[in-house]
């Protein structure tokens, strides 16, 4: 399988490379579906309640900041470092990720290559007038005021939130066109660290499939979308990314 991938990465003209959170989690972030998870331990806040309440928007800034707070600062492991080294070679033309991190624009891969399906929780945004605003920034108001007020967008007055894509909030229209461009465009879909359950992002490897791409689905554990691959990996992710995904100079 090692010499297979690397061979189909060689002849590829187009790769495109979707990651989900086994990407991660050599870097210290939990995947928050699995058991043990955060959606495990908490109930999360839909959009539409976080929009309709004050409360609500309190209670999500006060889970923000303590997850960031258990987590740290994550930093990019081998295998976005792999990744980030793949798209330098020019074979990649985007990498489409379901992860919040940051962590593949940390590893050096530009900003035009990376979509966002599910939006960054690295900075917040206001939800009408789009200014971004700084976690630190955000985080010093709002515990200086007591954690009394939920924060508010410094320019217009409204409502701020992290520049993540909620449970009930709608997809990002202009990344799921960029999205769907390079996997119609693309000869190699590599499906990293996902666990292919999650609509609409998950029919994008289906896609290429059908648009007549092969298909590597490398992932710790069996997907529901093994039988339409081309190839399957079950192995650890970033040894296998540091031994597959480097291109002999």
């Amino acid at each position: 399988m090692s010499m297979l991938l690397r061979q189909w990465v060689e002849e590829a003209d187009n790769v495109v490379i979707f990651t989900g959170a086994g990407m991660s989690t050599d870097s210290g972030i939990p995947d928050f579906r699995s058991p043990g998870g955060v959606w495990t331990r908490m109930t999360p806040i839909m959009f539409q309640d976080f929009i309709a309440s004050e409360e609500n928007r309190i209670e999500a800034w006060k889970r923000k900041f303590a997850m960031s707070d258990e987590l740290g600062t994550p930093q990019p492991n081998e295998g976005h470092r792999a990744v980030a080294q793949l798209v330098a070679t020019g074979k990649v033309s985007a990498v489409i990720t379901q992860n919040i991190d940051n962590l593949h624009q940390d590893s050096g891969i530009p900003e035009d290559k990376i979509i966002e399906l599910h939006g960054n929780g690295s900075y917040a945004v206001c939800l009408d007038c789009d200014l971004r605003h700084e976690l630190n920034d955000i985080r010093t108001a709002f515990e200086g005021g007591d954690m009394a007020t939920a924060p508010g967008c410094q320019n217009c007055g409204g409502m701020v939130k992290t520049a993540t894509v909620s449970f009930g909030q709608a997809m990002p229209e202009a990344q799921m066109r960029r999205a769907e461009a390079a996997t119609l465009s693309c000869d190699l879909f590599i499906a990293i660290g996902s666990s292919l359950q999650v609509f609409p992002a998950a029919g994008f490897p289906v896609m290429a499939r059908h648009n007549g791409a092969r298909l590597v689905i490398l992932n710790r554990e069996a997907t529901e979308l093994d039988d339409a691959a081309s190839l399957v990996i079950n192995e650890e992710i970033t040894p296998t990314l540091q031994n597959l995904l480097k291109l002999d100079s």
